[in-house]
């Protein structure tokens, strides 16, 4: 078997997005991750949403949230930079849509 060239591994990324993009609902989402993932995979997800979650509360410290959580300190203050400081802006971004569909 051949390996993913850097290049390949870009376009199957775009692919993978294209899919997750093409998926109507919560049900759809629910079975296409569960197909994709090993559970441990989706549970560490769901743990780095719940963790951007709670930074973005602002109410508890770092450790709070991993005793919290069961996340690793290391996870949670990757998880914070991701959420202030890197370009990509994809918790904020997810964060601010759902809160903004709360109050609708």
């Amino acid at each position: 078997m051949r390996k993913l060239s850097r290049n390949d591994g870009l376009e199957e990324r775009s692919l993978l997005i294209e899919a997750l993009l093409s998926l109507k609902d919560e049900g759809e989402m629910d079975r296409f991750l569960t197909d994709l993932c090993t559970p441990g995979e989706l549970s560490t997800l769901a743990e780095r949403w719940r963790v951007a979650r709670l930074l973005d509360e602002n109410q508890l410290t770092y450790r709070q949230i991993s005793e919290k959580t069961g996340a690793s300190t290391a996870t949670v203050t990757r998880v914070a930079r991701f959420l202030s400081q890197e370009p990509a802006q994809g918790y904020r971004l997810v964060l601010d849509r759902m809160k903004k569909n709360a109050n609708v």
